[in-house]
């Protein structure tokens, strides 16, 4: 079958108007979210239902076209990027976006792929429940996406990331064949957990077209609170605090250093500070309180009181209202989209023993200093899981001035070595929950154990034995 075939019998599985391959219509899918990478394809394809993603990818299967799924295109790996062959195509999910059912006796939701996180949210919500992942980007980020990357978030430490919130996937597979696993069952001991191969894959074993997911009972208050520390010993202590005091009521603890804050509120001026004073670390604490919202707001008076009184805490916060929580949450929330306006920065995902964390990113931030002085440290994320956003902007000159973009980026292997070598030293991880797509795939042939990755490589090699789906992603590309 030619390339002119194959398009042929795209646009007959999915309709002439769904199968782009104009460069105007094309551009949105091309590129990543960060503008780090920009690819070619032959077409983006936009099925409507499982069936047609069946029949496009048995399409491409009997002619050898490279397949790159795609949700809502908020990585920020480069996972949903083809290359620069123009051979692949993009297959576009954002069509598939109904929520099929919600069961509030199960507890669960089946939602089609490109449902947005925040569609997914409604719905339960809707129902009485609560879908508890929670992402900046919720409003365009797709639920096919999350668990393609087994996504994280801020209540990763009360209820888990994305594969402990999952409880059943439907996939086509890499030769167009659909399995049906959304029963949504707590308990099938029937053999391989083949649902688990599925996330965090990167859709580089099939396409996931659905998912069955879990609901929760919602809070009866969800209460924030704010504190002011010196350092992240100070920080892991507060943590230590509020799981005695909270227990399974502690559903999150985030924390973010004093530059992520100016950035913040330099870059977003409808943001406030929230103290009279800077201080040099900061601690967002949310209680998940199922008795009342006086009772969520005692208990974190009790805990923010006993912080100060222990000289764990400077100050504290906390908010009395739905929109004092929901400013308490953007001071958090908007630092990525905050220092993107301030420029070019080379971010770290990582992860490490929680009790490490305040040695990691004293002894990382000490050697960067002295290997590359001036670098800007933003470091920000879930303090209550160990995992870091340690990102680093680059260094200003007398008159306020970065470093030039491409001297900044020139730079970015050296830091990448040296930041991950620190991770791996304290038995860590490179990638806590964006994925490994383009950005990271050498990094992990080089911190990955051999056995792992030979597991790996024999999973890829049997499910998908073409290497059609996203190849180039996650592993290096099997020469052809």
């Amino acid at each position: 079958m030619t390339g002119t075939a194959l398009l042929d019998t795209l646009r007959a599985a999915v309709g002439a108007a769904n199968v782009l391959t104009d460069a105007a219509d094309q551009s949105g899918y091309l590129t990543d979210w960060r503008g780090r990478y920009t690819g070619r394809a032959l077409a983006v394809v936009r099925p409507a239902n499982t069936q047609e993603v069946a029949a496009v990818v048995r399409a491409c299967a009997a002619t050898r076209t490279a397949i790159v799924p795609q949700g809502g295109n908020t990585g920020l790996v480069g996972g949903a990027t083809p290359d620069a062959s123009g051979r692949a195509i993009v297959l576009s999910l954002r069509r598939m976006s109904a929520v099929r059912s919600v069961d509030a006796i199960d507890g669960t939701l089946i939602a089609e792929a490109g449902c947005t996180l925040a569609a997914v949210q409604a719905a339960a919500d809707a129902a009485g429940r609560m879908f508890p992942l929670s992402l900046a980007s919720e409003g365009s980020c797709t639920i096919g996406g999350n668990l393609s990357s087994n996504a994280g978030g801020v209540h990763v430490l009360r209820y888990g990331n994305a594969r402990e919130l999952c409880l059943g996937l439907e996939v086509v597979t890499a030769s167009g064949e659909i399995w049906n696993g959304l029963a949504g069952l707590r308990k099938d001991n029937t053999g391989y957990d083949l649902r688990d191969l599925f996330i965090g894959a990167e859709g580089t074993l099939g396409v996931i077209t659905a998912a069955c997911v879990k609901l929760f009972p919602p809070p009866k208050a969800r209460v924030v609170s704010l504190f002011a520390l010196d350092d992240l010993d100070a920080a892991l202590r507060l943590l230590a605090r509020a799981q005695a005091a909270a227990g399974p009521a502690l559903s999150a603890f985030e924390v973010f250093n004093a530059l992520s804050l100016d950035l913040v509120l330099r870059h977003m001026p409808d943001n406030r500070a929230p103290f009279a004073e800077a201080h040099r670390q900061y601690a967002l604490v949310e209680l998940s309180d199922h008795e009342s919202e006086a009772h969520g707001i005692a208990l974190a008076e009790d805990i923010a009181g006993a912080a100060i009184e222990a000289g764990e805490a400077r100050d504290a916060v906390i908010a009395q209202h739905l929109a004092q929580a929901q400013a308490l949450w953007a001071l958090r929330e908007n630092i990525s989209e905050a220092q993107a306006r301030e420029g070019k920065n080379i971010k770290h995902d990582i992860a490490v023993p929680v009790s490490r964390v305040a040695e990691f990113v004293a002894a990382t931030d000490a050697l960067l200093a002295r290997e590359h002085p001036g670098l800007r440290m933003v470091t920000f994320g879930h303090l209550g899981d160990g995992n870091l956003h340690y990102n680093v902007s680059p260094p200003l000159d007398a008159a306020g001035r970065p470093e030039p973009e491409a001297a900044f980026l020139a730079r970015q292997d050296a830091i990448y070595r040296l930041v991950h070598d620190a991770v791996a030293a304290r038995a860590g991880s490179i990638s806590a929950e964006h994925g490994i797509g383009q950005l990271k795939r050498d990094e992990l042939l080089r911190y990955k154990p051999a056995p792992a990755l030979a597991l790996m490589r024999a999973i890829k090699l049997a499910l998908d034995p073409d290497d059609l789906m996203n190849p180039g992603k996650l592993l290096p590309r099997r020469p052809s």
